[in-house]
């Protein structure tokens, strides 16, 4: 909360607020993050929209049919795809706390329903969670043993019956710098959960 305030007066132009979810409600995918970024959703009230982490996610998105590609500084259309956040809120350093998790899980719990629950079953659908948070949220708002789905880069999970989760390294910009994460690494991860959701 602190850091929201402090942010609210020295950059009133900055969003400084929860972080809603944006992408249609009938996707059949879901993209979880672990948190907004300072410089990133904390600033523009977009998940992954304004720093090198959003320009990393949307590219692939875009590269994978899941984004149209709009013009310089705006937005791209989402096409089939969601995108939240494990937490709502710029955490301090970074870092959410377990109380930030459980606090915020109710909104990861509806985004999950969302994309799991309705005729849409009918369909298979996937979830790609970026970092092993994110990973661990979504199993914890599915109310799943951590032990019995354990995080992996490019792992994939059958969750339920055309429920899928694919695991990736988060495309943070210290993972992306290092070569933890490259761009043939985060497209093998797409190509992996598109393959999931073929009827």
């Amino acid at each position: 909360m602190a850091v929201r305030e402090r942010d609210r007066v020295r950059q009133p132009s900055w969003h400084a607020a929860p972080v809603a979810a944006v992408g249609p409600r009938d996707g059949r995918l879901l993209v979880v993050g672990l948190a907004p970024g300072r410089h990133g959703a904390h600033r523009t009230g977009r998940p992954f929209w304004g720093d090198e982490s959003g320009d990393w996610l949307y590219a692939a998105l875009q590269r994978h049919g899941f984004a149209e590609v709009a013009g310089a500084g705006r937005p791209p259309r989402l096409l089939n795809c969601r995108i939240t956040n494990a937490v709502r809120c710029l955490p301090p350093g970074n870092r959410p706390t377990p109380a930030e998790r459980k606090q915020c899980a109710a909104y990861l719990y509806r985004d999950l329903g969302l994309l799991c629950r309705g005729g849409r079953r009918r369909r298979p659908v996937a979830i790609l969670a970026l970092g092993r948070v994110a990973h661990d949220a979504t199993l914890a708002a599915l109310a799943r043993r951590l032990a019995s789905v354990p995080f992996g880069h490019g792992t994939l999970h059958d969750l339920a019956p055309r429920v899928h989760l694919v695991d990736s390294y988060h495309c943070s910009r210290y993972n992306t710098r290092t070569g933890r994460l490259t761009r043939p690494m985060f497209d093998l991860v797409f190509e992996r959960l598109k393959s999931q959701l073929v009827p």
